[in-house]
């Protein structure tokens, strides 16, 4: 018989769950680390993330060399990334530089990054 991986029962500690439901019900959290992580799941932004962790600034005209977009689309890109508070940008005349704007963004990718590796490494 095969085995399967469902509980039988509806609640095993009550107590658990309401701290946990009560926790999960605070402010706009989850909405916005869900946006955060969509923002991320987009392979091009990924591309452009994870090349902002190699390099700590990058011209916009650099990253659409990099990730093979034009200005245009890689500038669209970073600016979703902005305005999620992912990156941040200053002005150099005519050229606009884009880094991630702290060091918790920076970790988020490179540990993506890093345990995917390790998963790789297992198989």
């Amino acid at each position: 018989m095969k085995e399967r991986d469902v509980c039988e029962i509806t609640c095993v500690d009550n107590e658990k769950t309401t701290r946990v439901k009560q926790h999960l019900e605070k402010g706009s959290t989850i909405l916005e680390v869900t946006k955060l992580f969509k923002a991320l799941s987009d392979e091009t932004r990924m591309k452009i993330a994870y090349a902002l962790t190699l390099e700590e600034e990058l011209c916009v005209c650099d990253v659409a060399n990099i990730v093979g977009a034009t200005t245009a689309t890689a500038s669209h890109h970073l600016r979703h990334l902005k305005s999620l508070g992912l990156a941040k940008y200053r002005k150099e005349g005519k050229l606009v530089y884009y880094s991630l704007d702290d060091e918790h963004v920076n970790q988020l990718i490179q540990i993506a990054f890093a345990h995917q590796e390790e998963v790789a490494s297992r198989v």
